[in-house]
């Protein structure tokens, strides 16, 4: 689990220039996805049909993320701690944002509570899809030998499981399978050596 808050003095920032700023990164994918969604209709459209059309998607998509952004600073701003809840918080209102077009309660409850419940669970995870952060005391190779010595098991226990043949011959492995083959068939197999020297002396 990540760890959810310092215990460093919090920095107040700008809920207003975030949400701003916010607001025209998701106002751009909208128009990304207005301009797809316009470049695959069948006739010919003109260029302002991104607009005229696609401008719902737009500018639902700068009010989600502006709001979004604005929410989250400003949450964190009145609490005075940095943590997953500013997050649930700011995507609880951009999801609702979203779910306004429908006009209905239940719908705009649903996008907020699905928005809320995803951004936060990914905030308290940790907010990367690259994994935890590793220590930059330590050093990756000392790391990873740790890491080896750790997770290394011994080779018995290895061919136990496993078992031998199919490019797994330990020491011994011929004597092994010749007394099995003698065992189980009644064959004995002579031992015969590839070493063009061994077999010509």
């Amino acid at each position: 689990m990540a760890p959810q808050g310092d215990d460093t003095i919090f920095q107040p920032k700008d809920a207003i220039k975030s949400g701003v700023s916010g607001a025209l990164f998701s106002g751009g994918a909208g128009l990304l996805i207005a301009s797809l969604r316009t470049s695959m209709k069948k006739n010919n459209v003109g260029s302002m049909h991104v607009f005229t059309h696609g401008g719902g998607t737009i500018i639902s998509f700068a009010f989600a993320g502006g709001v979004y952004r604005f929410a989250q600073q400003a949450s964190a701003n009145l609490r005075e701690k940095e943590d997953a809840w500013n997050h649930v918080i700011g995507a609880f209102l951009g999801g609702s944002v979203v779910g306004l077009r429908s006009l209905r309660f239940p719908v705009i409850l649903g996008f907020g509570a699905m928005a809320g419940a995803t951004v936060g669970a990914f905030a308290f995870t940790g907010g990367k899809l690259s994994g935890y952060d590793k220590d930059p005391n330590v050093d990756e190779y000392e790391r990873k030998e740790a890491m080896r010595l750790n997770r290394r098991r011994p080779v018995e226990e290895t061919l136990a499981e496993v078992g031998e043949g199919r490019g797994i011959y330990p020491p011994g492995y011929q004597e092994r399978r010749r007394q099995r083959l003698l065992e189980k068939y009644g064959v004995e197999v002579k031992p015969v050596s590839a070493d063009p020297n061994v077999a010509s002396a």
